[in-house]
């Protein structure tokens, strides 16, 4: 059973920085990717960041330069350092897991990577809120 626990959301100002936790169980070995994806109100889900069970990152582009995505297999955690937030990072950010063979299988009919249906779990969330 794989579950997923985030923390670390707040309220900031813009310009301000973060530091997002996933603790994982039953994520028992490294063929796992690993993500953040997050949701403003009134918004579809929008992925945000990436960490394959190789270490290979990807990033949307509103956050590349800005977000970087860390994990610590020995520790079971997954992290997201968020720096130089703005308002529209404003958002329930979502942990998620999913087997590395399966996406990888099925990500050529895939729109993206970032495609919320590749990934098999998800935590409960955790919200960020950045004022101007």
């Amino acid at each position: 059973q794989v579950q997923l626990v985030e923390s670390g959301g707040d309220s900031v100002q813009a310009g301000g920085s973060l530091t997002l936790s996933c603790v994982t169980s039953g994520v028992t070995d490294r063929s796992y990717s690993m993500g953040w994806f997050r949701q403003a109100p009134g918004k579809d889900r929008e992925g945000v960041a990436s960490i394959d069970s190789r270490g290979r990152l990807i990033y949307a582009d509103s956050v590349s330069g800005r977000f970087a995505i860390s994990r610590d297999n020995a520790k079971n955690t997954l992290l997201l350092q968020m720096n130089a937030l703005r308002p529209e990072d404003t958002a329930m950010y979502y942990c998620v897991a999913g087997d590395s063979l399966q996406i990888g299988l099925l990500l050529p009919s895939a729109p993206s990577l970032f495609t919320p249906e590749l990934w098999d779990y998800w935590g409960q969330g955790t919200q960020v809120t950045v004022s101007s």
